[in-house]
C-alpha cells in the first residue's frame, strides 16, 4: 500500500445526487429502515471511478496492483455501506455504514480480489462497541484496525521483507494485511517474479561503466519502478534501501 492523495472536492454527482441519496438514507434510518439498497450509478458513476483511477494512478488502493490491464476494477468503501462483520466468520451487523455510501472520504478504487474476495464487509475496530451506528454517531471516535489509504501512511505502517508483506504496526498492520489478503499466494507469486528481475538488474549494475547506456537505462527503470503510479512501488523501494 502506499498513501492516496485524491483531489478535495468531490465529483459533481457526489455533492449533488449523492448527497440528495445521503438524506433520504438517513431519514429512513430514522424512521426505523436498518436494511438499505445503493444505487452503484452514483458512488460507482464513471466521474467517481475515473477520478479515483486518476488519483490512484490506475493501482488498487490496497495491493498496488494495475488493475485496468487485466480487470474493471470497483468503486470500494472503505466502511462498508450495507453491513459490517468486526471480523472473518462472525455475523454480519445491519446497517453497515449506509450514511457513508455516497461520501468522497470513503471511496476508493480496488482490484475485485481485494474488494469482492477479501474485504467484503469487513472492517474491525480495535474496541467493537465503539463502532458508529448511524449519522447520529461519531466516527472519529472509532479507533479501525484496516490502515485507511488516504489517512494514514501505510509505508510507515506495512513494511516488505523480499516479496511478502509484513507488519511494522502489529496490530494495524497484521490486520489489513489478513483482512485485504495481501499475502496471497497468486500476488505473493507475481510480486517474487518481479522482484527477481530489478534484484538481478541490481546485481549487475556495479558490472557496468558508470557512463554506459546499459548503467543509465537501469538506474532509469529504477527510478520509473519507485514512482507512485508504478506497481508494488513501495516493495521496490525497501528492495532498493535494503540493497544500497
Amino acid at each position: 500500500m502506499i498513501r492516496i492523495s485524491k483531489p478535495e472536492q468531490p465529483p459533481s454527482i457526489l455533492r449533488e445526487r449523492g448527497q440528495q441519496a445521503t438524506a433520504a438514507n438517513q431519514a429512513a434510518f430514522e424512521a426505523g429502515t436498518r436494511e438499505f439498497e445503493f444505487d452503484s450509478s452514483l458512488y460507482g458513476a464513471t466521474p467517481v471511478k475515473n477520478a479515483l483511477i486518476a488519483a490512484q494512478r490506475g493501482k488498487c488502493a490496497f495491493c498496488e496492483s494495475q488493475v485496468r490491464h487485466v480487470a474493471h476494477g470497483d468503486v470500494e468503501h472503505y466502511r462498508p455501506k450495507g453491513g459490517v462483520r468486526q471480523g472473518e466468520g462472525e455475523p454480519l451487523e445491519q446497517p453497515g455504514y449506509f450514511w457513508l455510501a455516497y461520501v468522497w472520504e470513503n471511496l476508493f478504487f480496488a482490484c475485485q480480489l481485494c474488494n469482492q474476495s477479501f474485504k467484503r464487509n469487513l472492517f474491525p475496530l480495535a474496541d467493537p462497541s465503539r463502532r458508529a451506528r448511524s449519522h447520529l454517531d461519531d466516527v472519529a471516535a472509532e479507533e479501525p484496525l484496516l490502515i485507511h489509504p488516504a489517512d494514514d501512511d501505510p509505508g510507515v505502517l506495512i513494511g516488505f521483507r523480499g516479496e511478502v508483506a509484513f507488519p511494522l504496526d502489529e496490530a494495524r498492520a497484521q490486520a489489513t494485511i489478513e483482512a485485504l489478503g495481501l499475502n496471497r499466494e497468486e500476488l505473493v507469486e507475481f510480486r517474487f517474479d518481479y522482484l527477481a528481475t530489478i534484484r538481478l538488474l541490481r546485481q549487475a549494475l556495479p558490472l557496468l561503466p558508470a557512463d554506459s547506456e546499459e548503467a543509465r537505462n537501469i538506474l532509469a527503470l529504477f527510478e520509473t519502478a519507485v514512482q507512485p503510479e508504478a506497481q508494488y512501488s513501495s516493495m521496490i523501494r525497501a528492495l532498493l534501501v535494503e540493497l544500497a
